[in-house]
């Protein structure tokens, strides 16, 4: 009798454990806390090392940066650019950078983390309960189910890159109440982390390798990191549209454009000091997509959004696309 009820009051205090865990010390957003003070600082006194890699966004014509390992712990920034509510999300498993509005039929619409739909970052929105993808933006379950949020295009490179496209940007900087939290994702955005949920595979095409994503309508296309790293630029057609992914002398910023100029199709080939020729004019361009020499001078190529990505979440989200190689 008294083994029955030692047993009964063991298996409660282990269930109100387990309860505690997961409801309240293991909550999403307990675990992941939103910065408390969010501070923004012209370029000129920024303490950001200008190596960090950012995402970037430009609305407005204000530019703002955001170090990938503050909104990788974070998971979501919220802020105002260039008049517009946004969020700027990352989901470190998923190693997806997106850019939402937080409009949602006419409401300025506040979202909390609540956990992981196929390793990828879930938010809740206050007014419905409804839950939303961070990756692609679509309401999955609730009232909204089939919204989708407005995106914002958004870039990832680094900070210096990024100063130097925009003098004028703000740049987050961190909120010292979480140092321990970034220092834990210390080497993240470079690779360097070997966690089996948020490490990368220096193989190609393995569930962590990296890979650069892109949509075009119904259509999407994997671009293998290793393949861009070694060729520079790649040259290829999606959906019928000629683009080009571009990645720059320091190996790690990235942008993709059209290669539609006028009415001419450009073909590119990377040159030794990090700038890129056109073979049908020979004008010279630069990892922004302008053209700094010869007969297109002045010219800038259309840009197209690109995300970087693990193969794993590009895949799932992109049951359909196929792989450049």
């Amino acid at each position: 009798m008294m083994g029955a009820k030692i047993t009964t009051v063991v298996c409660l205090l282990l269930y109100a454990g387990i309860f505690y865990l997961f409801n309240f010390k293991m909550l999403a957003e307990k675990m992941f806390i939103q910065p408390e003070t969010k501070i923004m600082l012209a370029a000129a006194e920024n303490k950001v090392p200008t190596e960090t890699i950012i995402i970037g966004v430009v609305l407005n014509g204000e530019a703002r940066a955001y170090p990938l390992e503050y909104i990788g712990y974070h998971h979501q920034v919220r802020d105002t650019v260039g008049g517009e509510p946004v969020m700027v999300t990352y989901c470190t498993v998923c190693r997806s950078g997106r850019v939402w509005s937080t409009m949602v039929n006419g409401i300025n619409e506040q979202f909390r983390l609540v956990g992981m739909d196929h390793f990828n970052a879930m938010f809740e929105d206050a007014t419905t309960g409804s839950w939303w993808r961070q990756v692609n933006g679509e309401a999955i379950t609730g009232d909204l189910k089939g919204t989708m949020l407005r995106e914002f295009p958004a870039e990832q490179t680094t900070l210096a890159e990024w100063m130097e496209q925009y003098p004028k940007t703000l740049v987050m900087q961190p909120d010292t109440k979480f140092s321990d939290r970034y220092q834990a994702l210390d080497g993240y955005a470079r690779g360097k982390m070997r966690s089996k949920l948020t490490g990368t595979n220096a193989e190609s095409w393995q569930p962590k390798s990296w890979v650069i994503g892109i949509e075009e309508g119904k259509s999407s296309k994997a671009y293998d990191w290793n393949n861009l790293l070694k060729s520079k630029i790649i040259n290829d057609t999606l959906a019928g549209k000629p683009i080009a992914i571009i990645i720059s002398a320091d190996s790690i910023s990235f942008r993709a454009f059209s290669r539609m100029v006028g009415n001419n199709v450009l073909t590119f080939t990377a040159q030794p000091d990090g700038t890129f020729q056109d073979n049908e004019t020979l004008s010279v361009w630069n990892a922004f997509g302008g053209c700094t020499e010869g007969t297109l001078i002045g010219t800038r190529l259309t840009p197209i959004q690109a995300y970087q990505e693990f193969w794993h979440s590009w895949q799932t989200f992109h049951p359909a696309t196929t792989q450049y190689k």
